[in-house]
């Protein structure tokens, strides 16, 4: 199933759930049964995925596959689990597919080992690893949800800086090793 465009949601920032990790195991079980051997990785992102970082109350999924140019074979096997394919022209790295309205989780697909692949676990990785680097992008966050409450374009776009610097500093500091 292909939607295109609707009503925005607010952009709401609330306090770690512990029961995020939970709801993720969950929905991962489902993806991995309806994928089979199309999901050769499947991994809890995002902010909801770091313990006590405040986060959208949205789990962010990566799936990792071989190939992007089955989307219509993917959306129909996700479509009865409620993931719902949004199409980006302009992203050819990745399929992005939501669930919930309000929205409940994001699925990102990507190829297995390609830069989104590898970018999107770097940065959880170290959110994980440096609680003053997760300090620092929740209060980013919560400033952005406050500014571009409802330009949820605009708060994607103002986090992206941030993120391209902690990953650069990673990388930097890999070389140096």
């Amino acid at each position: 199933m292909i939607q295109q465009s609707g009503a925005e949601e607010p952009i709401i920032v609330v306090n770690y759930d512990p029961a995020w990790p939970l709801a993720f195991e969950q929905e991962r079980a489902q993806i991995a049964a309806a994928l089979g051997e199309w999901a050769r990785a499947i991994e809890h992102i995002g902010s909801t995925s770091v313990p006590g970082l405040r986060a959208k109350p949205v789990i962010d999924i990566l799936v990792a596959v071989d190939r992007l140019d089955r989307a219509d074979e993917y959306a129909a096997r996700l479509a009865p689990l409620g993931y719902v394919y949004r199409p980006h022209d302009d992203d050819d790295e990745r399929l992005f597919f939501r669930k919930g309205t309000p929205r409940s989780h994001h699925l990102h697909m990507v190829v297995l080992g390609g830069s989104e692949h590898v970018r999107h676990v770097r940065f959880r990785d170290i959110l994980r690893a440096e609680p003053e680097t997760a300090r620092d992008y929740a209060a980013l966050k919560d400033a952005l949800a406050a500014q571009f409450r409802d330009q949820r374009e605009a708060y994607v776009d103002g986090k992206t800086e941030f993120v391209t610097g902690v990953l650069v500093r990673a990388e930097n500091e890999d070389r140096r090793e």
